[in-house]
């Protein structure tokens, strides 16, 4: 069995007058400005009230607490953070004397009125469980929730604090932050320009000036062969080529790829927006589980991602709250089969797709049309359920069009995530087609029960216990063993090429979104003595 896989089409020998300004050899002793070609441009601008920063470090902005090297947790812009025995109020004081990049003073009032903004803005941080933030004094502010919730304090982490004064519609093109940088210029598609903060409470970064570039993979690998690039971000399949004067730096992470079947039989409904729901072939759990069982994962590293990564069994693989029985042997070709022909699935007509009712075993198979390794993963699948009887139309589609079909087709989506949050939105059923969330429209009632108790556990630690049974309990669950609503394939490596003399320190597990989240550690960053 053969993988397709995406070829490299040479980057010739062009490189834009864009990176003229910057010196031919980056790297020297002294340098205080690195150039670096991390893709991560925001399409929403910096603003952590709409999304800015839940996949990594938000750069501009503080948050309240922070995580190490090591994931654990810790203070931040935070003295003391406190939760009430009921699991209701989170209580913060905040460290005094911290200003915001404009040297204005950091209060509690900020921090309040971040909270309350991102609650109300229906932005990507999910605060849907906060009642009200209360500053009860300058230095100190109270966070109720409508419910006990074990995973609110990943919010505390993610959602860098903005200035109330400063806040408008435009903050994410002109960022205000009390974080180690601060925003000098911007042009979108092209460059940021970031520089120290001098107002920064923290430790002072070793670099005063970053500056950030923007293009596509040919012209970034270009500027980096001539020496106009300290740190380039490159996709899995590329992550074997050879670049002078740089060595290879390999991060592992949970940005994994996989399938999301529409779990409901077409019956003509559609969603208020009017997108067509259902999807008669794969709401057979036959269908789902016989993907998830054929299909060679190890091969897609191999292949499609050229060994940088490794296979994917569940949106969580090797996180704390990982149920084990989600590991299973895949490639099982003739299980499968098997499966599949108990379930009423036949070749009557010998074309070598199976029928069931007079439904042929087909369905289109969607990726984002400007995502080359979604497109090899998307293709080599296609080629390995074919022996089964199943034909998978695969199909680049853009975000729009797959925003109209995500409840009806099968789309090869990316999702990871260090906030177990993501299991509940894409597996709970009140979240059922809401934007990206649940869009098979996946509903088991055990599932959601488990999935409640797991935010409404006492905290972090027991909510462990009911978030692996969410995914398996013995009986039932959303992982591969029960209802198999995605077929997960494989978790990224992130790949960066780094200038020799460059230390950029220890690499964090990363989530999805390679690129931006390796600058986490970015104060840690300086050249080699």
């Amino acid at each position: 069995m053969s993988c397709t896989r995406p070829i490299f089409l040479g980057i010739g020998l062009i490189i834009l007058a864009a990176f003229a300004a910057f010196p031919l050899d980056s790297a020297f002793a002294g340098k205080k400005t690195l150039v670096l070609g991390l893709q991560g441009e925001p399409m929403d601008g910096f603003d952590p009230i709409m999304g800015w920063g839940r996949y990594g470090n938000p750069l501009f902005q503080s948050t309240l607490l922070s995580r190490d090297n090591g994931l654990n947790i810790i203070n931040d812009l935070a003295q003391t953070c406190d939760l009430s025995a009921d699991g209701r109020v989170w209580t913060i004081t905040l460290k005094k004397g911290v200003k915001f990049s404009d040297g204005t003073p950091l209060t509690a009032n900020d921090a309040a009125f971040t909270f309350n903004q991102a609650s109300r803005s229906g932005g990507k941080a999910d605060l849907s469980n906060l009642d009200k933030a209360v500053a009860v004094s300058s230095h100190a502010l109270e966070l109720h929730l409508k419910n006990p919730d074990a995973t609110f304090v990943n919010r505390l982490i993610t959602l860098g604090i903005v200035p109330e004064h400063a806040y408008s519609r435009d903050y994410g093109r002109h960022p205000v932050g009390s974080g180690p940088f601060r925003m000098v210029s911007w042009m979108e598609g092209e460059q940021m320009i970031a520089e120290t903060n001098p107002f920064y409470y923290g430790k002072k970064p070793y670099f005063n000036r970053l500056v950030f570039l923007y293009a596509g993979d040919d012209t970034m690998l270009a500027a980096a062969r001539a020496g106009k690039l300290d740190m380039i971000v490159v996709p899995p399949h590329l992550g074997k080529l050879n670049i002078k004067g740089m060595h290879r730096h390999r991060v592992k992470s949970v940005d994994n790829r996989g399938l999301m079947f529409p779990m409901v039989k077409d019956t003509g409904k559609t969603h208020s927006n009017g997108a067509r729901i259902g999807n008669i072939v794969t709401a057979d759990p036959a269908i789902r589980r016989a993907i998830n069982i054929a299909v060679c994962r190890q091969a897609l590293v191999d292949g499609v991602l050229e060994g940088f990564g490794r296979p994917a069994y569940f949106i969580c693989d090797n996180l704390p709250w990982d149920n084990a029985h989600n590991r299973f042997k895949d490639n099982r070709i003739k299980e499968a089969q098997d499966l599949l022909a108990q379930a009423g699935w036949k070749d009557s007509d010998r074309d070598g797709i199976l029928e069931k009712n007079g439904i042929p075993a087909e369905f289109n198979l969607i990726y984002p049309s400007e995502r080359v390794l979604r497109q090899g993963l998307a293709l080599a699948v296609a080629s390995m359920i074919q022996p089964l009887g199943l034909r998978a139309h695969v199909l680049g589609k853009s975000m729009d069009e797959i925003r109209r079909r995500t409840h009806s087709d099968v789309i090869l989506y990316g999702w990871g995530s260090l906030d177990p949050m993501e299991m509940y939105h894409l597996y709970h059923s009140r979240l059922a087609g809401q934007g990206l969330y649940n869009p098979g429209f996946y509903a088991n009632a055990a599932v959601d029960r488990y999935l409640d108790m797991a935010v409404q556990a006492s905290d972090f630690h027991a909510s462990l216990e009911y978030w692996q049974k969410a995914q398996w309990d013995g009986k039932t669950g959303c992982g591969p063993k029960g209802d198999a609503p995605w077929a997960w394939l494989v978790n990224l490596d992130h790949v960066y090429f780094v200038r020799d003399g460059l230390d950029i320190g220890l690499s964090r597990m990363e989530p999805h979104g390679f690129g931006w989240p390796v600058t986490a550690n970015i104060r840690e960053w300086k050249w080699e003595d």
